[in-house]
């Protein structure tokens, strides 16, 4: 059987630099959406509000600041998958890290507009 990789898109140091890069975004969303959510809360407009996002400001803060991080990340990630290429070096990994990316910024997003 015949291997469907070429053996050298095989390269460990270059995916856990993928990895951590990908790990690394995840983490700055998260902490950007702990801050969004804070700042939401904080607002007197939504201080008696059953709900953190309470008007449009706040759901906007809530669900877009967090998504634009993870559209960023995704993006550079697309960035580096090229310069991967054109360099010669081991690039499937960095292309994964961004659809990964992508993808987790589609469901954050959906998840976001339905709860607003």
């Amino acid at each position: 059987m015949a291997r469907e990789v070429d053996p050298r898109w095989s390269d460990p140091p270059s995916f856990r630099r993928a990895v951590r890069y990908a790990v690394g975004v995840l983490v700055l969303a998260a902490i950007v959406a702990g801050v969004a959510l804070g700042w939401a809360a904080s607002r007197d407009q939504c201080a008696n509000a059953d709900h953190v996002a309470c008007d449009t400001a706040s759901r906007l803060a809530v669900g877009l600041v967090p998504g634009i991080v993870l559209l960023l990340g995704g993006i550079g990630a697309f960035v580096i998958t090229v310069r991967q290429w054109r360099g010669g070096r081991p690039w499937p990994v960095w292309q994964g890290a961004g659809w990964f990316l992508f993808a987790v910024m589609v469901v954050y997003l959906a998840m976001a507009m339905a709860a607003g």
